[in-house]
């Protein structure tokens, strides 16, 4: 593929992501994906990445994921994201609060025919749960 198709793979990605048109990810994530950073119990392929972004939707109604810097070659694309929202549902055990929360993160995404095959990613976690008023151990 090339860059710029990766590129726009990418966008849709996160189009259905800000949207909330999660089903969108089945036509955009290989059923046979490679998760390297998964999220704790997070199903393979698409289905994966659509419970997760649910589970994410239903703790923060309004998020919003805004792509501060983006690289690409004919096989990846490469990101660093803010991602932000209103904490209105449970996360991670924790009952809304209503609390705004804005947190950094990076990913690498591969592309193979217009799909995501592998990826890799980081999210600050332990951040939001600092800004929504989680007690964190040390």
């Amino acid at each position: 593929m090339s860059k710029q198709a990766n590129i726009e793979a990418q966008k849709k990605f996160g189009e259905a992501i800000n949207s909330g048109k999660l089903e969108k990810l089945k036509d955009l994530v290989s059923e046979d994906v490679i998760e390297n950073d998964p999220a704790p119990g997070q199903a393979k392929g698409p289905q994966g990445y659509i419970d997760f972004f649910t589970m994410l939707h239903t703790a923060f109604p309004d998020m919003k994921i805004e792509v501060e810097q983006l690289v690409a070659d004919e096989d990846n694309v490469a990101f660093a994201y803010t991602l932000t929202g209103t904490h209105k549902g449970d996360f991670n055990g924790i009952s809304a609060t209503g609390k705004k929360i804005k947190a950094r993160g990076l990913q690498i995404s591969k592309f193979k025919n217009g799909k995501m095959i592998e990826r890799w990613g980081s999210s600050d976690e332990l951040g939001i749960l600092k800004q929504i008023g989680a007690e964190i151990e040390a």
